[in-house]
């Protein structure tokens, strides 16, 4: 019968990466090993220096352990057990010292750890409500700063007003040669509403001077059903007499905050009759 030959068991060592921590622990480790072999060798030599006889006594027993365990003992094995020993203290009194660390931390994540699956009361509350209880066309209350805006940017906001109102075929036609329209639409019912927009200060009230030139064109030339005057400010009393004898809605900085958060109603839904036949005349009274 074949014998098998024996087979080999390759056993994998545990390696470990450089521990700064643990490095230093295994010198200390190692200079307490030193220091305390150099007492006892200091306690030896003071012993033999009273007892002169026990140098011989030891020198004896040293031989005979020597060779009888000659075979066994190798110094080098022994230093490498040594700092083997030595260096797994070391790690192990490492990772004690890191132990409280690690459990400290473990206990800050799990302390600020949120729990998402339950909501907060504002949630709970929305979750609640049923869908016929949800007004989603009622409008937002708005807060806007018209008189931070520049001319172009009033004359931007406007027409987003317009729009979102309702109207179509929004344009912004404000600049040079715009014969005093700034903004032209077509309102939900279909009319043609002319636009002009006038970012004032608060001291400086729209004239009829201003109302006499939107007047000359929103209806002849722009073909305006509805003509709006707006303005940051307000109106000067022969502004307001010229724009009710022509039909023209002014729109003053209180009546615009109004329209802006919905408080108040569209132009286009108050606006006087357009086009009045003694616009012309009314405007040489002035």
């Amino acid at each position: 019968m074949t014998v098998p030959a024996p087979r080999t068991v390759f056993v994998k060592r545990r390696r470990y990466g450089f521990d700064l921590r643990s490095t230093a622990l295994f010198f200390v480790f190692l200079a307490v090993v030193v220091c305390v072999l150099g007492l006892a060798a200091r306690v030896a030599a003071g012993t033999l220096e009273r007892r002169p006889a026990w140098v011989f006594v030891l020198v004896l027993i040293g031989v005979a352990g020597c060779l009888g365990l000659r075979r066994r003992w190798r110094v080098a094995g022994v230093a490498r057990r040594a700092a083997a020993a030595l260096d797994e203290a070391a790690r192990e009194a490492a990772e004690q010292l890191e132990a409280p660390a690690v459990s400290r931390e473990r206990s800050a994540v799990e302390a600020v750890t949120v729990d998402y699956a339950t909501p907060t009361p504002q949630e709970a509350d929305y979750a609640a409500l049923t869908p016929e209880e949800v007004d989603y066309a009622a409008p937002t209350p708005q807060e806007f700063d018209y008189a931070a805006l520049t001319p172009e940017e009033f004359e931007e906001a406007i027409a987003a007003l317009c729009e979102r109102d309702g109207c179509s075929d929004v344009e912004v036609v404000g600049g040079a040669g715009d014969l005093g329209a700034d903004v032209l639409a077509v309102t939900p019912d279909g009319r043609r509403i002319v636009v002009q927009c006038k970012r004032y200060d608060e001291s400086h009230r729209v004239g009829s001077q201003d109302l006499q030139r939107f007047g000359g064109t929103c209806f002849t030339v722009h073909e305006a059903d509805v003509a709006v005057l707006v303005s940051t400010s307000d109106f000067t009393a022969p502004a307001l007499e010229y724009a009710e004898q022509c039909g023209i809605l002014c729109v003053n900085g209180e009546t615009l905050e109004a329209w802006t958060d919905g408080t108040g109603p569209r132009p286009w839904d108050v606006a006087p009759e357009a086009g009045a036949p003694d616009c012309e005349a009314a405007g040489a009274g002035f």
